[in-house]
C-alpha cells in the first residue's frame, strides 16, 4: 500500500491516526490534505464491490512489488533495492506536489527531516527482514506498528486483551529458539516501529504542510540519505539490467500503483471499512511470498499471521465505534 512499505504504512493501519497512510510499508496518500477517509459511506460508482476489488489490487501490487523486488537482492541487497524504490517515489510525488521546501521554516522541516528518515528505516528494515524471514512473516510483525499506536489510545480490557493476544500471536508466528533468526526478526519489528513512528509524524506534519508537499519532501530527503547506497553500487558496476528492472519494479509495484488506487479510495470508502479492510495485507504477502518466491508457511506460522489480523480487526472495528 502506499506503508508497509508500504509508501509507508499509515492508511493501512488498524486505526488511522491523523490522516493515514496505505502501504507498507511506503504510502503517503494519507498524509494528504483531503484525502482521508469518508466517514460518510461507499461513494462512487459500483460501491462496494469497485471499492473491495480495487482495495485488494492496491494490496496485491504493493506485496508483489515487494517480491519482485526481492529478486534484487542478490545482485544490490536490501538496501539497493530501498534506494531505487524511494527514487522512483520521489520522482513521482514531487512533480504532483511540488513543495517550495526553500520556504519551509524550521517547525515545517523538522518533522519533515524525520520523516524522511522513517521513510528510510522503515523500508530498510522491512527489505531486510524480507530478504531473512520471508515476506509473509516480515508484512505481519511490520503491521504490529499501527496496531500498537491504536491500542495506545486505549485503556479498555478488550484493547488490553488484544495486545497480549497479538504478542502472543507474534511468539507463535516466529516461535522463537535456537534456529531463529533474530536479526530478521529484528529488523522486521524496527519496520513496524518506524511504521508507528509514521503515523505519529504524519499527524504532526500533516497539520503543517497542506496536500502531499510533506511525504513529497520527505521521500526527497530519504532519497539523499539512500544517495551513498547508490553511489556505491554504481561505482561497484551492481546494477545489472535484471536487477534494475527488478527495483524498478518494486517502486512501481510497491509505491506508484497503490499510491493511485489509495488516493481513489481514501474518499470512497469509511474510515473503519478501509481500516479493517487493510488487515488482510499479512494474507496477501503470505500468499504472494509463496507464488513469486516460493516461501512456505506451515500451520503454526498462519495461525500467528491469523492471531495479528484477528487483533487488528477487532481493534480497528472498536476505534470505529468509539472514534
Amino acid at each position: 500500500m502506499i506503508t508497509n512499505e508500504g509508501w509507508g504504512p499509515g492508511a493501512a493501519g488498524p486505526a488511522p491516526v491523523g490522516p493515514p497512510v496505505v502501504g507498507a510499508p511506503d504510502s503517503p496518500v494519507s498524509g494528504a490534505a483531503g484525502a482521508q477517509p469518508s466517514r460518510a459511506g461507499f461513494r462512487g460508482r459500483g460501491g462496494l464491490p469497485v471499492s473491495i476489488a480495487t482495495m485488494l489490487f492496491s494490496g496485491t501490487s504493493s506485496q508483489v512489488g515487494a517480491a519482485v523486488g526481492a529478486h534484487a537482492f542478490g545482485a544490490i541487497g536490501p538496501a539497493g533495492v530501498v534506494a531505487v524504490r524511494q527514487l522512483v517515489a520521489a520522482c513521482v510525488l514531487l512533480p504532483v506536489a511540488r513543495p517550495p521546501m526553500h520556504r519551509f521554516t524550521w517547525r515545517q522541516w523538522w518533522p519533515t527531516l524525520a520523516l524522511g528518515v522513517v521513510f528510510a528505516v522503515m523500508n530498510l528494515g522491512l527489505y531486510t527482514a524480507i530478504d531473512r524471514i520471508g515476506l509473509g512473516l516480515a508484512v505481519t510483525l511490520e503491521f504490529l506498528g499501527p496496531l500498537s499506536v491504536a491500542l495506545a489510545r486505549s485503556r479498555t480490557r478488550v484493547d488490553a486483551f488484544c495486545a497480549v493476544f497479538a504478542g502472543s500471536g507474534v511468539v507463535v508466528l516466529v516461535a522463537p529458539g535456537p534456529s531463529s533468526d533474530y536479526f530478521g526478526i529484528g529488523m522486521g519489528l524496527v519496520g513496524a516501529v518506524c511504521w508507528a513512528a509514521y503515523i505519529l509524524l504524519n499527524a504532526e506534519v500533516g497539520a503543517r504542510l497542506p496536500g502531499l508537499q510533506a511525504p513529497a519532501a520527505a521521500s526527497t530527503v530519504a532519497v539523499l540519505l539512500s544517495s551513498p547506497v547508490l553511489i556505491f553500487l554504481i561505482a561497484q558496476q551492481r546494477f545489472t539490467g535484471p536487477a534494475l528492472l527488478a527495483a524498478i519494479g518494486a517502486g512501481i509495484g510497491s509505491s506508484v500503483v497503490p499510491y493511485a488506487c489509495d488516493l481513489m479510495m481514501l474518499r470512497r470508502v469509511p474510515a473503519q471499512f478501509f481500516g479493517v479492510f487493510m488487515s488482510v495485507n499479512p494474507v496477501l504477502a503470505s500468499l504472494v511470498g509463496i507464488v513469486l518466491l516460493g516461501e512456505l508457511l506451515n500451520a503454526r506460522e498462519w495461525l500467528g499471521v491469523a492471531m495479528v489480523i484477528a487483533a487488528n480487526v477487532v481493534t480497528t472495528t472498536r476505534t470505529g465505534k468509539t472514534g
